[in-house]
């Protein structure tokens, strides 16, 4: 068969019989899943250096095992001195097994490395059914070699769901490791 990543393996066993359990789900179909992880990191001083967008995508690269591509500015901002097509920022779109295995290195490995944790917040629910998670530091991240950043900065996650409400998706990501802070 191959191999299957720890926490697909974990949802097809285990947390979908839990779900179904908790909402009442009449069809296996019905229980929400994860469908996609987006990072996306933001670089507000490439307009002014464009070596910092070649970082940023290397740095992303290295964190989500999957290659990042440089967004571009929609449109001109002459506060910012930014023009129409510039590169502004970083994003990559995790999907299938490598969206799991980065989940799986997210809670076990790089969120326990953040000082004085105590949990994430409940509150980046948009009301349907997605999380947003704002990280402060990129060198959390085991795959980041300290002595080689040239600015720490931090960056978004967000993870896409197909639960119809908040307390759906957070029972499912809760489910699938992510510590949520106790109210």
């Amino acid at each position: 068969m191959g191999y299957v990543p720890r926490l697909k393996e974990d949802y097809n066993s285990r947390i979908k019989a839990a779900l179904t359990e908790e909402f009442g789900y009449k069809n296996i179909m019905q229980v929400p899943k994860l469908q996609k992880i987006v990072i996306s990191k933001g670089v507000g001083a490439a307009v002014a250096d464009k070596k910092l967008i070649e970082y940023a995508v290397d740095e992303l690269t290295k964190i989500s095992g999957q290659k990042a591509v440089a967004t571009i500015s929609k449109k001109d901002v002459a506060a910012f001195k930014l023009r129409k097509g510039m590169p502004i920022g970083v994003k990559v779109t995790l999907h299938g097994d490598k969206m799991y295995e980065f989940l799986d290195r997210l809670v076990t490995a790089s969120l326990p490395r953040v000082r004085d944790f105590r949990g994430i917040k409940a509150t980046g629910f948009d009301g349907r059914g997605n999380y947003n998670l704002g990280i402060a530091e990129q060198i959390i991240f085991p795959e980041i070699d300290i002595d080689k950043v040239n600015k720490i900065g931090g960056m978004d996650i967000t993870f896409v769901t197909s639960a119809n409400t908040d307390k759906e998706a957070k029972s499912l990501l809760h489910e699938l490791g992510l510590p949520f802070k106790k109210n």
